[in-house]
């Protein structure tokens, strides 16, 4: 195994696939759903900035969901892809601090974010009458932006932790993308406090928002069981259906990932998990959300109309 210090200027990174025909074969899977992601959630950002019928707290959250995969997607996938090509698998201590800090962003926000939404459907649904005051221009701006910056304070101390730690076991890192808790031990140090914080932090982000999404809908689906409305109650036990599939494919893999025993946790599990939450819930959600919405697919339609007349 090699030995590295300090001194050393970065990792290396083992990769998802191996230098084989098969696994180019899968390298480019990646990258075609890669670009489907990126073209899903650009257009879902687009189409909520565009349309007005879409100005409503529901989807300005939606369009920070969408924002948040795409940081998902283009800091992990296209060093991946890189490295896999070049067959270079090294990446620099600042490019590894980079796809840390947006990764942890990501993860903590978006779990804040998903129960904000739930808060939301919660409030439409359950309270209407005082929907225009609960879920205000300004009530969604400070959800979106607690959703942000906690994540962001969050992020920083464990990236900036975890890069100051000394390493002195190696410096391969048995991912595709430098994920803490892939990193932490190869660190030549007493970890346990910082596991703790790990914890701590997964309870805030993740246990916390997951308890509250839970309890929102839980409230959402007894309400929607008692309207007497058909039409409403089809429309309300389509979103709730929506949001609940979202929210499985976010927390499902991470639950598994990081709430788990460390006796049965596995550096081969753990980035096979990542792929869920990385590469595959990214390119999920828009489909998701524009196939069984009716709004998003009434906003696609408009402005593909308008561009075309624009055209002619």
């Amino acid at each position: 195994m090699e030995e590295w210090n300090h001194t050393t200027t970065g990792f290396i990174l083992l990769g998802l696939f191996a230098s084989t025909k098969t696994d180019l074969l899968l390298l480019l899977l990646v990258v075609l759903i890669f670009l489907v992601a990126f073209l899903g959630n650009s257009t879902m950002i687009l189409l909520i900035y565009v349309d007005h019928h879409l100005h409503t707290p529901m989807y300005f959250l939606l369009s920070q969901l969408s924002l948040m995969d795409l940081v998902y997607i283009c800091s992990t996938i296209p060093k991946m892809a890189f490295n896999f090509l070049s067959e270079d698998n090294s990446i620099s201590i600042v490019a590894c601090g980079f796809q840390s800090f947006c990764f942890l962003v990501i993860e903590g926000g978006e779990g804040l974010l998903l129960a904000s939404m739930a808060y939301d459907r919660y409030v439409a649904i359950c309270r209407p009458l005082h929907y225009p005051v609960l879920m205000n221009k300004r009530m969604c701006l400070l959800m979106i932006t607690g959703s942000w910056v906690s994540s962001s304070i969050n992020s920083i101390f464990h990236t900036v932790y975890a890069l100051s730690m000394p390493y002195c076991k190696s410096r391969i890192i048995n991912h595709f993308f430098c994920d803490i808790p892939a990193m932490v031990p190869l660190a030549c140090m007493n970890i346990w406090a910082y596991e703790y914080t790990v914890f701590f932090s997964t309870n805030l982000f993740l246990l916390v928002p997951f308890l509250g999404i839970m309890t929102s809908y839980g409230r959402v689906l007894y309400a929607v069981h008692h309207m007497r409305s058909s039409q409403g109650k089809e429309k309300a036990f389509t979103t709730c259906s929506t949001h609940l599939t979202v929210v499985t494919f976010y927390y499902a893999p991470f639950v598994y990932t990081y709430l788990r025993p460390s006796s049965l946790c596995s550096p081969e599990e753990d980035k096979n998990m990542a792929v869920f939450y990385t590469i595959l819930t990214p390119v999920l959600n828009p489909i998701i959300y524009s196939l069984r919405n009716k709004e998003v697919l009434g906003a696609l339609k408009r402005v593909s109309r308008k561009i075309l007349s624009q055209k002619e």
